[in-house]
């Protein structure tokens, strides 16, 4: 491995040589100069891997001189080593994009940590991080033989998530696989806690909440006193949040993260409508025949959620000013964003905005977007790019300026799919990938979820003898008809529906403006 090369630049340089023999006895190569524009003749004959620069030089000056090696090479780490103390030398340097700033005197130490963060960072960070998981593996698997609560699942769903993003940057392939492992015996695990439980969450006072009973439990107390917006994004995952999550805090800070449970079927006619009818999928058929949908009916299963949600607030006797808009294109995005100042006197704006669900369909569908999207890591990237550059940043933006909270949830989430399951229906079967319902209905008993009587998990039957099952871990639904055509078409795509911790845990996050 060749040497590390340190080209410091200074024109007390002689003043330095005991910093320059402590960095050589540690096997730095390091080449000096007493003056920028020498520094910029060295550059042009020499390879180096980092710049130490004074500022108060002869000449052109030590900023003059940074200016002139970001255009020579823009990732040359730089680090400014100077008496000066002014702040706008501090600024102009950090505006520049240096890599460190040291005020003289400093001390060798000072020197070994500022290369060890610019040159040894990357290296250092992946073996602490691979060091901590592995301690914490340990942690995790006793937490996987020993949870027996929704609360524990959340934390250790949480968990998983945490050390999945962690480890992502990290060049250890087999940490990775090993975290793997963890996710997909944590939710063969959680697939059974949700069998056992499920039924009793609808009536146990001390169940979690859920898609029927978020808005009354922890929605309705938020909007009492404060104008607000509440953000749906449809299919948004927790770890896609995570991804954005930062962005949003330049303009709001966090007061309060929950997580509460999707009611099953994890798709958006069902859960969506959930939370804002304040009503189970059986109540709303029995409530409001008018607006609600089975599988089978024709036409838009979400085409009434304001007036759901018009219904749930009189019910709720909350007599607010409000408004509802649904987001499914750009144009939409750009169009509520130009105008959004229109809701200034509102007590509630609601969005639901569709383009996480909408990118997760063009997964299945486009090869664009299964080359964008090919695995976890770039699915939440390729959401962080979009939230970043989207009408709903500049929406919440605004909403920030005029002083409104900020609550974002979403409906569901999504699991990315690898194993198929057979399935045999008949032609009224829905068409979901990870639930069916329909008359009998044959498929391989381990791989579900089942819910012969639908009424017992609050669900519609479309007719006496329907039934509901639901894929659990990573399964997705595959008729025995051009079953292999269908398998290589559907394997790693985006889908939900089913029993994962991917698709019924959801944040339900309460914002203040900064």
């Amino acid at each position: 491995m060749s040497k590390i090369t340190i080209l410091w630049v200074d024109d007390e340089i002689d003043l330095l040589k005991s910093h320059i023999i402590f960095l050589e006895n540690k096997d730095y190569n390091v080449i000096t100069c007493p003056s920028g524009q020498e520094a910029l003749e060295e550059l042009a004959k020499h390879t180096v891997d980092i710049v130490f620069l004074d500022e108060n030089m002869p000449g052109i000056s030590g900023l003059e001189t940074l200016n002139e090696i970001k255009i020579i090479n823009s990732t040359l780490p730089v680090v400014m080593i100077t008496k000066s103390e002014e702040e706008f030398i501090m600024e102009e340097a950090i505006g520049s994009q240096i890599s460190d700033y040291l005020i003289k005197p400093v001390n060798p130490n000072q020197i070994l940590l500022s290369l060890k963060k610019n040159l040894d960072h990357s290296r250092l960070v992946s073996e602490k991080t691979t060091s901590n998981y592995q301690q914490e593996f340990r942690k995790i698997a006793m937490d996987l033989s020993m949870v027996n609560s929704y609360k524990e699942w959340i934390e250790l769903y949480k968990k998983l998530i945490y050390w999945e993003i962690q480890l992502e940057d990290i060049e250890d392939s087999g940490m990775f696989e090993i975290l793997e492992s963890q996710k997909i015996e944590a939710n063969q695990q959680f697939g059974k806690f949700v069998e056992n439980n499920y039924e009793d969450w609808f009536t146990d006072p001390l169940g979690p909440i859920m898609s029927h009973t978020l808005f009354k439990e922890w929605i309705t107390p938020e909007i009492k006193d404060t104008p607000t917006l509440l953000v749906v994004v449809d299919n948004l995952r927790y770890d896609q949040w995570f991804a954005f999550e930062d962005t949003v805090n330049s303009f709001y800070k966090k007061v309060k993260e929950e997580s509460y449970m999707s009611i099953l079927p994890t798709a958006t006619q069902y859960a969506r409508n959930a939370i804002f009818s304040g009503l189970t999928p059986l109540a709303m058929e029995k409530k409001h025949p008018e607006w609600w949908k089975n599988d089978t009916d024709e036409g838009g299963k979400n085409l009434f959620e304001d007036k759901f949600l018009g219904a749930q607030l009189d019910r709720l006797g909350l007599n607010l000013k409000w408004d509802y808009h649904k987001i499914s294109s750009l144009k939409q995005g750009k169009h509520l964003s130009q105008n959004f100042k229109a809701q200034k006197d509102n007590d509630l704006t609601v969005i639901v905005y569709n383009f996480v669900d909408m990118l997760s369909h063009s997964k299945t569908e486009m090869e664009v977007i299964k080359e964008l999207a090919s695995n976890d890591k770039a699915y939440r990237s390729l959401t962080q790019s979009w939230f970043k550059n989207s009408p709903l940043l500049e929406i919440i933006q605004q909403a920030q300026n005029m002083g409104m909270k900020l609550i974002i949830t979403t409906d569901h989430g999504t699991i990315n799919v690898k194993q198929p399951s057979k399935v045999i229906g008949d032609k009224d079967t829905s068409s979901n990938l990870r639930y069916k319902t329909g008359r009998s209905l044959t498929y391989e008993e381990k791989d579900v979820l089942e819910a012969k009587d639908p009424r017992s998990i609050h669900l519609p039957s479309i007719n006496m003898s329907s039934s509901f099952i639901f894929a659990k871990n990573d399964l997705f639904f595959a008729y025995p008809n051009n079953y292999n055509h269908y398998v290589s078409y559907y394997r790693n795509t985006y889908q939900h529906g089913g029993v994962s911790l991917e698709e019924m845990i959801i944040p339900f996050v309460v914002l203040e403006p900064r």
